[in-house]
């Protein structure tokens, strides 16, 4: 999914190196005494709302998507489970492209509308009958 040059979200889409955002932190968690000196956490942000990378009709899509993960039309993406930053630094790039991957994605197919077919409707109203039968059991015997 990722290439050299940038992420390859799909098929004629590719987002350049140049409109990804790199920031680097230190993570939480193992890593020993190398935890407190090494900015492994990492920040992958892209400009999703702005890029002209991504075609008009796909870009509506991914921003209609992936709305409640966007602030002021900016995706971020946040890898820390790794020790080293290079991991990081892939995983986050996946991650990136997966999420464009799937915010792009055509949609399923309309559902076209279908009606019962006869034995289903004839095994529904017997079953209806043989539960009213089963409750008109339970009543009081008729004197």
């Amino acid at each position: 999914m990722a290439d050299g040059d940038g992420i390859r979200v799909r098929r004629g889409v590719v987002v350049p190196e140049s409109e990804l955002r790199w920031r680097f932190s230190r993570a939480s968690g193992p890593g020993g005494q190398g935890v407190n000196t090494t900015d492994s956490r990492v920040e992958l942000s892209f400009d999703l709302a702005g890029s002209p990378s991504v075609p008009e009709g796909l870009r509506t899509r991914a921003l209609e998507r992936l709305a409640h993960r966007l602030v002021g039309g900016v995706l971020t993406v946040v890898a820390s489970e790794h020790r080293s930053q290079l991991r990081n630094r892939e995983a986050a790039r996946e991650r990136l492209a997966g999420l464009l991957a799937e915010a792009t994605a055509a949609g399923p197919p309309p559902r076209r509308p279908t009606r019962p077919t006869a034995g289903s409707r004839r095994r529904r109203l017997d079953a209806k009958t043989r539960r009213g039968a089963i409750k008109r059991l339970r009543g009081r015997p008729d004197e």
